[in-house]
Formats: C-alpha cells, sequence, structure tokens
C-alpha cells in the first residue's frame, strides 16, 4: 500500500496540487496538522499515528540568499555576491517548527512542495515527555536528546554539517570543521 502512495506522490494529480498550495498559501507559516500529507515519507522517518506525535507544515520563503548589490570601490571583503550558506531549508524549517513548539522535540522532516516563492516541509515532531512515547522502544531514545533541531543533530543538520561522507575526503570534518581547523592550528604551535 505504501509503496502505491509514494508512486502517487512522485506523479501528483496537478489540479489537487494547485488547490492545496492556494490553501497552504493562506495558512500560517508553521501549521500542526492532523495527519501527514505523505504518508509513506512520514512512516519511513518515524512517524506513528499515536499519542505524543505530531506533524507540522512549515512556510519557508525561497530565495533572499543575495548579497546587496556592489555599487562601487573594488576591495577584497567584495569577493562575491552570493551568500555562502552553511543550512539547508530543510534544517530551518525544523529550527521554526522546534521554536513554535517548544516543548516537542524533532524526529525529522521532508519536502512536500514548493512553487515560484515557498517551499513547504512537513516535520515530524515528538514529546519526549509523553509516557505512550517513553514506553515505545523506537522513540524513546528522544528524551534524553535535548534541542536536536538546533545542535544539528537531526538529518537535515548532519547534512549541512557535512558528516554524511565517510572515509577518504571527509577526514577535516569530524567532530566538527571548526573544531578540526582548531586542533590543526594547536598541533601546528606546537611543533
Amino acid at each position: 500500500m505504501y509503496n502505491h502512495v509514494k508512486e502517487s506522490f512522485k506523479n501528483p494529480n496537478k489540479e489537487l496540487m494547485r488547490e492545496r498550495l492556494i490553501a497552504w498559501r493562506q495558512e500560517a507559516s508553521v501549521q500542526k496538522i492532523e495527519k501527514p500529507t505523505n504518508l509513506a515519507s512520514a512512516r519511513r522517518l518515524g512517524y506513528k499515528a499515536k499519542q505524543g506525535v505530531i506533524v507540522v507544515r512549515v512556510k519557508l520563503p525561497r530565495g533572499g540568499r543575495m548579497r546587496p548589490q556592489i555599487r562601487k570601490g573594488r576591495r577584497t571583503k567584495h569577493m562575491r555576491r552570493f551568500k555562502i550558506l552553511d543550512k539547508n531549508y530543510r534544517a530551518v524549517a525544523e529550527e521554526r517548527a522546534a521554536k513554535k513548539f517548544k516543548n516537542l522535540e524533532v524526529l525529522n522532516s521532508y519536502k512536500i512542495a514548493k512553487d515560484g516563492k515557498h517551499y513547504w516541509f512537513e516535520v515530524i515532531m515528538v514529546d519526549p515527555h509523553s509516557t505512550v512515547v517513553l514506553s515505545d522502544k523506537n522513540l524513546n531514545w528522544i528524551a534524553t536528546k535535548k534541542g536536536r533541531a538546533y545542535r544539528g543533530l537531526t538529518s537535515a543538520g548532519r547534512k549541512s554539517r557535512g558528516l554524511r561522507a565517510k572515509g577518504k575526503g571527509a577526514e577535516k570534518i569530524r567532530p566538527s570543521r571548526r573544531l578540526n581547523i582548531k586542533r590543526r592550528l594547536r598541533n601546528d604551535n606546537i611543533g
């Protein structure tokens, strides 16, 4: 059944998606919803229809990642117009959902739609104090992980930190890029 749902979401009905986008544009930026739009993706990422697990739809504006236009002067700080951002849109969506629902923890998220102005993501959130969640052996680990979205511990956060890569070519990203630079500077000063 979930394969059928997944295939239907790959090629969605254009008229249905158009109606949804029109309705979603009128909603708030962070909106709690009854059930996931893409059930197959939500289940794959850990969603369960039980007490203490909710889904939040987050609307993000696209673009706005350029520096102001360089008016005059040629200086080294005018290196480029594009902002080189470390976070992807999905990580930003997770942070905004976590900021709105302070008592919940982010489990995971996935993209559901985009148009010319916005991205929409659905963020799966878990109540770490719920007895139903604490008794679930697949979800109770989240009770000890505070502020996952802010610390870059979710899947989107780990991707933007470069932690999807392993082995050759990824020697300088663990434990973090910044700490690796500090360690190498410290070793250069000692040696």
